[in-house]
């Protein structure tokens, strides 16, 4: 009797297939930093003066040359099978460097939403100490506040030094109405 096949769990990852051909292996990041050279070589005005420059002159060449230093016909079968070729690679270079730039994007607005974040946090505890410090000064006695009760205070005793001498007490040299004079 034949053992059961254990059950294959669904957290656990497949074991990769064993192939007998095996694969090149290359640096992606190399790979990619050639690709964004290659996009950024070809979106130039220099890029496009040598293509030009070239077909000029293979067209040129394979017109003016006579006999067999010609190469590629009147059809230039040849010259558009180089410039196939040469965008069948292009393309994908382009493609690759685009991701690449699209991750890397990827990464900038990520961290400049976690810097919102901070911001927006650092903004809201400053406004909630804002506004704890306008309810504290509120608690506190300002300087107009105290010179209005000082003031207050010095015509208290101004009318009180007042009732006291209308009532009998009689002034001292160097009084005046303001007060007793100070030594």
């Amino acid at each position: 009797m034949a053992e059961p096949r254990p059950r294959a769990r669904l957290d656990t990852p497949k074991e990769t297939r064993r192939t007998l051909v095996r694969r090149p292996s290359y640096d992606s990041d190399a790979f990619g930093i050639f690709a964004e050279q290659f996009a950024r070589f070809m979106g130039t005005a220099r890029f496009l003066i040598y293509m030009t420059l070239f077909v000029i002159a293979w067209v040129f060449w394979n017109l003016a040359v006579p006999g067999e230093s010609s190469f590629d016909d009147y059809p230039f079968i040849f010259l558009t099978l180089m410039l196939s070729l040469q965008a069948s690679y292009a393309a994908p270079l382009i493609l690759l460097a685009q991701n690449r730039q699209e991750q890397r994007d990827k990464v900038v607005a990520e961290q400049d939403r976690q810097a919102n974040a901070r911001a927006h946090a650092d903004m809201e505890f400053l406004a909630r100490e804002v506004a704890s410090l306008r309810m504290a000064v509120g608690e506190v006695a300002t300087r107009d506040f105290l010179r209005s009760e000082l003031r207050a205070l010095l015509s208290d005793l101004d009318e009180r030094a007042q009732d006291g001498l209308r009532e009998g007490g009689q002034a001292h040299p160097g009084d005046d109405e303001t007060g007793p004079a100070t030594a």
